[in-house]
């Protein structure tokens, strides 16, 4: 028997090595560019606002944070993908960046970088794999309980460098994105 690779999530793995491409580039030049690869409130009549609601995903501020990101993405990532599809995939991540782009601009004018808000959404798209009409899988609701509910503490207690809004925007996109995704296959 021969065994071969396969590129079995195209648009995770293109965005995984996106990422890796990025800190790569980052790391070799000091993070000087990182004002791409960060989105914050700006004045509203510059390209660079626009293009950073999307590019943020991309950037991330350590080895360490990027680790952490996609240990997590490529976990939960590519069960996202076989679910609901690579376009539904891509909609999904692109979605999530801009909401949660816009929620924190309209909040706080703190700087936000990395894919943790998309990677919520695939937290929560995960545990409603099983979803189906009329049922709301317990999984689901203790995902919800236990991770977007560590988050709102977390953010009412703790003053760090962490976007716990971020997350919690991300896994309400995930479960608005489960809810609609499952109505619509019907």
């Amino acid at each position: 028997m021969r065994l071969r690779l396969k590129y079995n999530s195209p648009v995770i793995l293109t965005f995984a090595l996106l990422c890796l491409g990025v800190l790569i580039f980052s790391e070799l030049t000091g993070y000087r560019y990182m004002d791409w690869f960060i989105t914050r409130r700006a004045p509203l009549n510059q390209i660079q606002t626009y293009v950073t609601m999307v590019t943020y995903i991309l950037g991330h501020a350590s080895v360490n944070h990027f680790m952490s990101n996609m240990m997590l993405l490529l976990l939960t990532g590519p069960v996202v993908e076989e679910r609901y599809g690579s376009k539904n995939t891509l909609i999904i991540i692109l979605a999530t960046a801009i909401l949660t782009a816009i929620a924190n601009m309209a909040v706080t004018t703190n700087g936000l970088i990395g894919c943790s808000g998309v990677v919520f959404a695939f937290i929560i798209l995960c545990s409603m794999t099983s979803f189906r009409h009329g049922e709301i899988p317990i999984t689901m609701i203790l995902v919800v309980i236990l991770y977007l509910g560590q988050e709102i503490i977390a953010g009412v207690i703790t003053t760090d460098n962490i976007s716990q809004m971020a997350h919690v925007i991300g896994g309400i996109a995930g479960a608005a994105f489960g809810f609609f995704l499952a109505y619509r296959r019907r």
